[in-house]
């Protein structure tokens, strides 16, 4: 008999960042990325030997490291799924068993910085429905942005959308997220813009790539291949805030203004 096809995969991907006001600073570095359905992920820790859930692996799949309800006080029984699907409820939206796919890093040698994953919905005719970008900044703070009816045109979503998250100290919190995803296929094309007040586009982030499979040979390839890629994804985050700030850009504190910090889980308890 056939195994059963798996519909979780790899990306490999290189991600872009150019920011073209107040002064022109650019950046691009290559990965890899995990699109995980969440309904495969325990079969997932069984085929793999170097992917785990909850547990210690070269890759673990850690379902804290992701959005969990309520923001006080958070349900921490139940697993990804759930609360992903509870959350879609509060947004008006019932998929019932619809797949949920999930594009995501992945704890590597338990080191976990992730600093935004995307949730792909579909119906339960495997039709995508709705998507949501959850956006983690240094301080581990998660913040879900939702794309629901009126974003979506065919397999792409389009929302622009306040920030309202403290996500760079270079970058105001009342700016806008552009956010234009189209749900993976053999490619992967993402791009998020960042609109000041004036309606004037100042940043420019783009996730391309190419689809590979998940086998145990290509994690152990990628393994070597991005060494400690959590851990390089934060240490490129600082490198190029560090440049920013040679550069005399504005620097925002992350104290001021808490009353533009909406809607965010985890909130960072720290002063």
């Amino acid at each position: 008999m056939a195994k059963a096809a798996i519909n979780s995969c790899l990306y490999k991907a290189r991600v872009m960042h150019h920011r073209l006001a107040p002064k022109q600073h650019s950046f691009y570095y290559d990965i890899f990325m995990f699109y995980l359905d969440l309904d495969e992920i325990d079969t997932l820790d069984k085929k793999l030997s170097w992917m785990s859930r909850n547990r210690f692996n070269l890759f673990n799949f850690r379902d804290e490291d992701h959005l969990q309800l309520p923001k006080e006080n958070p349900d921490t029984s139940k697993n990804v799924r759930e609360h992903i699907t509870d959350y879609l409820k509060t947004q008006g939206v019932d998929i019932g068993n619809g797949r949920i796919m999930l594009l995501t890093n992945l704890c590597t040698l338990g080191y976990q910085f992730n600093p935004v994953s995307f949730y792909f919905c579909y119906d339960e005719n495997d039709e995508p429905f709705c998507s949501v970008v959850e956006v983690c900044n240094t301080f581990l703070e998660i913040k879900p942005y939702f794309l629901g009816m009126g974003t979506q045109t065919g397999d792409s979503f389009h929302l622009n959308t306040t920030k309202y998250f403290y996500v760079s100290p270079f970058i105001d919190m009342d700016t806008n997220f552009d956010f234009n995803l189209q749900v993976p296929g053999a490619k992967l094309n993402i791009r998020i813009d960042d609109f000041d007040k004036e309606g004037n586009r100042f940043f420019i982030s783009t996730l391309n790539g190419k689809r590979v499979p998940l086998t145990d040979g290509k994690l152990l390839y990628y393994f070597f291949s991005f060494p400690l890629i959590t851990l390089k994804v934060i240490g490129l985050i600082h490198w190029q805030a560090l440049k920013l700030w040679l550069k005399k850009l504005p620097f925002h504190k992350k104290a001021e203004n808490i009353h533009l910090q909406k809607g965010v889980y985890r909130p960072y308890q720290g002063k």
